[in-house]
């Protein structure tokens, strides 16, 4: 294509759009009729240029103009609550469960790791020297010691706070950095397991195992499979980088990036239930199996919503992504 015979051809088409673009508040209903012929138009020329022709002056003068037209054509739509119930009850859960495949298997290895590292640091102690010192593992699992205290060592709404805080942020690196083959997200995930194995392994060499779980799992339950879904939802994301299957590879990355950062939203939801959990069902004064039982339910009733309402609106067709009209448009593009 001859860009410079493109140009002179189209030249005044462009400045007309610009300057009905200029005075849009003021449009009769010939030139409004008249803008959304130019807006597709010109966006139909600015995809030519970016295939046959691609020159970056043109590109950035003919981009501004279609993103203005397209704003001024669609107009500006403001959230409602329609949007948050139908995230809710449809997005958010279709979105989980389309990922199941990648999380389930991300969860069931996770907590493999985490048992053979606990195991591992339990039954031995050269490990367990490298770690700290024999008065600091005393301090840390004796009755009373750090690992039951640190529940309570703040007060609870600080500490829930605290602690969402810090889960919902290592959520959405996970969510982030999987766009980086998924490596990133690994890394994020070992260091978790990691932690909870050194636990494991320092109170089950104590024998106080029943006393560390009974104090992780309440709110570890729900907290850990948020940080599974997490993951491999990113893990998911890297992935759709080398095979991104019929789609080409930007609209996929465009999609399931899209339906990710919802994700991250649902799952800072997810996580505040963990943390208030964490902050004052964890460390009160109810009895163990109380305290277990209000984790298993509240575990039980997150895999259902999942399942039964993710797993219908999947069914139906929710995907988790935004809404068809609010993705940024198409426009032919040149073979």
């Amino acid at each position: 294509m001859d860009l410079d015979v493109f140009v002179s051809a189209h030249r005044a088409e462009w400045d007309r759009l610009e300057a009905l673009l200029r005075r849009r508040r003021r449009l009769s209903g010939a030139e409004a009729d008249e803008l959304v012929t130019l807006y597709q138009r010109v966006a139909t020329h600015l995809s030519l240029i970016q295939s046959s022709a691609p020159d970056p002056q043109l590109t950035g003068r003919l981009s501004q103009l279609v993103a203005r037209a397209r704003s001024t054509v669609t107009g500006t739509r403001r959230a409602s609550w329609r949007d948050v119930t139908r995230f809710i009850a449809h997005g958010f859960p279709a979105a989980v469960y389309r990922a199941r495949h990648w999380w389930v298997p991300t969860a069931l290895l996770s907590t493999v790791v985490a048992a053979l590292l606990g195991w591992w640091i339990g039954t031995h102690p050269e490990v367990q020297a490298s770690i700290a010192a024999p008065s600091e593992l005393r301090e840390l699992t004796r009755p009373g010691g750090q690992y039951e205290t640190y529940y309570s060592s703040h007060p609870a709404a600080s500490f829930a706070a605290q602690v969402w805080t810090n889960n919902a942020w290592a959520a959405a690196l996970c969510l982030i950095l999987g766009v980086f083959l998924g490596l990133p997200v690994i890394w994020i995930l070992f260091q978790n397991m990691l932690n909870l194995g050194v636990g494991l392994g320092l109170m089950s060499s104590a024998g106080r195992l029943d006393t560390f779980l009974g104090l992780v799992l309440p709110h570890g339950l729900l907290e850990l499979t948020a940080v599974f879904v997490a993951a491999g939802t990113g893990l998911r994301l890297g992935w759709t980088l080398i095979d991104p299957g019929p789609r080409t590879r930007r609209s996929a990355l465009a999609e399931e990036g899209r339906a990710a950062i919802g994700m991250a939203i649902g799952l800072a939801l997810v996580l505040f239930v963990s943390g208030a959990i964490e902050g004052f069902v964890t460390p009160s004064g109810l009895p163990t199996w109380a305290r277990l039982a209000i984790g298993v339910v509240a575990e039980m009733t997150f895999l259902l919503y999942v399942y039964v309402v993710g797993g219908r609106a999947a069914r139906a067709g929710e995907t988790g992504d935004v809404e068809a009209a609010e993705r940024s448009a198409t426009v032919p593009t040149a073979a």
